[in-house]
């Protein structure tokens, strides 16, 4: 189990060396909120479409994204987070919209200090899939899956992280169905570029939402 130190919530920019420190949520955007609350606030857990202008149609059956590792609103496990073995939890998806073309997968900590922190993106993933597997973005490729790099400067997936002190945080999973095959985007893109450009192509979104806080340590 990782040991709970004290973190700078700073960011590293685009290009810059990926050598950070793995226990650090690292990141140097500017904050865009005038002050950080003490304790996050909480969040609606709810799993379903979202739909994003008049435009998009509704399904009669909603687009649903799930964990077979944690239920939505509940503690992600230890071996996905910082604390245990940083590797993605597995993910299955259902009744996507009609039209759907592609997925591009994000993971982001709202709770964070200061913004939103992006912590993975994984997108080009082909429409007939309907899951993705444990530790997809460890190892070596064996698909052409396009991977963000997140705010830890990290082309792959890095796991919960929360300051020390903090109430647990909410760590959202976002599946986007889009309506084009690829995105055009290079290798250096970062998961706020993968977001913004899926953004442009959405047919519908299913969400899943963990929490996690370091656990307490016990005193000798």
């Amino acid at each position: 189990m990782g040991i709970c130190v004290k973190r700078q919530w700073l960011r590293e920019a685009p290009g810059a060396s990926a050598e950070v420190n793995p226990s650090s949520e690292l990141r140097q955007r500017p904050a865009v909120r005038s002050e950080v609350p003490d304790q996050p606030k909480e969040r609606d857990a709810s799993v379903g479409t979202k739909q994003w202008g008049p435009a998009l149609e509704t399904d009669s059956m909603p687009f649903t994204l799930h964990s077979p590792a944690f239920a939505n609103g509940q503690t992600i496990p230890p071996r996905h987070t910082a604390d245990g073995d940083n590797v993605s939890p597995p993910l299955e998806w259902s009744d996507a919209p009609a039209g759907t073309r592609s997925y591009a997968l994000i993971v982001e900590d709202p709770d964070a200090p200061g913004e939103t922190f992006l912590h993975w993106a994984v997108y080009n993933i082909a429409a007939e899939r309907d899951r993705l597997p444990e530790g997809t973005t460890q190892g070596a490729k064996t698909e052409s899956l396009g991977h963000g790099i997140n705010d830890h400067g990290h082309a792959h997936y890095d796991g919960p992280n929360p300051p020390c002190g903090h109430t647990a945080h909410h760590y959202r999973f976002r599946l986007m169905a889009l309506d084009v095959d690829a995105l055009g985007l290079g290798p250096k893109a970062t998961v706020d570029e993968v977001r913004s450009e899926a953004g442009k192509h959405l047919l519908g979104e299913a969400e899943l939402v963990g929490t996690y806080a370091h656990p307490e340590r016990t005193q000798p």
